[in-house]
């Protein structure tokens, strides 16, 4: 073990529940950040200053709502690198967003004799929603696996992806692994062998990780979660690039996102209301455009380098413990922050139940993935995951767990 450093790129003091708790060793990011101060501050500072029904409110509070909420969006879109920020939808986080994708634009253009094409890798939330669409269809459901590096096998990719393929879809970043995914490449396999296929991509674990730009990507859709990246719980949005969202039929009806109802027809908003039926969660908004304003003052080179510190020490570490099996791509310039491990014998939950009581918190389980667990021969894993407020003494914290653990159960 080597002589560590407490230093962590933010201010453990930023975040309330860190800082009322010293001991804690919070290493279950990937799952949930914790929250700084400013984001909860902005939140109550909406609440005490500006809290009303925004828009179509005929006074200054609620046109003060409806600003504060059309704020958090452009601030959203600009945080991703999307230029037109009515193209961004608030959604309640990664899952719905890729819902509202499959239930929208995959019912109206998936048939029998198309094909979907996923990756082994995949979250459920971008797997199972595709899967059931292929079910109702009668389309075709394909899966990409893994290469031999645990990867996602490109070239069966570009074997898989045909004329027929109506949607690709893929993980930027592995919650289960920490995988980066070659995006690039996807895209390009897409765009050449299927013209007319909806790329989707899960951006979950990307953002609170990578430094995004959605119109770069080149992407049809790209969905998140704010509470992965410091914002509140219910927060999230889905992108889609404009010309597959104006052909969209909507998601939900009722409020705000009707043009005008006719007793036996109706017309829809503009967007991006025309997918936001219903009083709006501005709160949820606000909490987020904070986030991203937290993450830029740290700088998000800066998130990536702290991680990929954290992450080299955790993997050369846990390697050297007996038994111990480590999941993933070999390197850690390859991965997010996050490390997924087995020990021979020992039940991942046995394992995170030991760690807790060492004051070190990490996730146990299939990590929402059972595709990839069955593939990866294990039905679960332990998995911990570095942010911004960790440390190499979190890393030296969770090593020292790992080994009593591997000692207690008599490895």
């Amino acid at each position: 073990m080597r002589a560590s450093t407490p230093v962590s790129l933010a201010k453990r003091t930023d975040f309330p529940l860190l800082a009322a708790q010293p001991d804690l060793v919070y290493l279950d990011s990937a799952a949930t950040s914790q929250k700084p101060t400013v984001v909860l501050e902005a939140i109550q500072r909406y609440y005490v200053t500006e809290n009303a029904n925004p828009h179509r409110g005929a006074y200054a509070l609620s046109a003060a709502a409806t600003e504060a909420y059309h704020r958090a969006r452009e601030r959203v879109a600009r945080f991703i690198g999307v230029a037109d920020a009515d193209t961004l939808i608030f959604v309640r986080g990664t899952t719905e967003g890729l819902n509202l994708v499959a239930a929208t634009w995959g019912r109206a253009n998936v048939q029998a004799g198309d094909n979907v094409v996923v990756t082994r890798m995949e979250h459920h939330a971008n797997f199972v929603p595709w899967q059931q669409l292929c079910l109702a269809a009668g389309a075709e459901f394909r899966i990409v696996e893994l290469d031999a590096n645990g990867g996602v096998d490109v070239a069966m990719m570009a074997r898989l992806v045909d004329a027929k393929t109506k949607v690709v879809a893929f993980g930027q970043v592995s919650n289960a692994l920490g995988t980066i995914n070659p995006v690039a490449e996807f895209v390009r396999i897409a765009r050449a062998q299927a013209s007319q296929a909806l790329v989707v991509c899960d951006g979950a674990q990307g953002v609170p990780h990578l430094r995004v730009s959605v119109d770069a990507l080149g992407v049809d859709v790209y969905a998140f979660s704010g509470h992965k990246i410091g914002g509140p719980m219910g927060s999230g949005a889905v992108v889609v690039r404009r010309p597959v969202l104006e052909r969209m039929p909507p998601y939900h009806f009722g409020g705000d996102m009707i043009e005008w109802v006719n007793d036996f027809d109706s017309t829809w908003n503009v967007l991006p209301h025309r997918f936001e039926a219903g009083t709006p969660n501005v709160e949820a908004a606000v909490g987020l455009a904070a986030a991203c304003d937290y993450l830029d003052g740290l700088g998000r080179d800066a998130v990536r380098e702290h991680e990929l510190l954290l992450t080299t020490a955790a993997m050369r570490a846990l390697a050297e413990i007996d038994g111990l099996t480590l999941f993933g791509t070999p390197t850690a310039e390859g991965r997010s922050g996050v490390v997924s491990f087995a020990l021979a014998d020992v039940h991942p939950h046995d394992v995170a139940t030991m760690l807790d009581a060492s004051g070190v918190c990490v996730r146990a389980g299939h990590h929402c993935a059972q595709p990839l667990m069955r593939t990866l021969g294990a039905a679960a894993t332990t998995r911990a995951s570095f942010w911004v407020y960790n440390t190499l003494d979190d890393v030296d914290a969770l090593v020292r767990a790992v080994r009593a653990a591997r000692e207690r159960f008599g490895a």
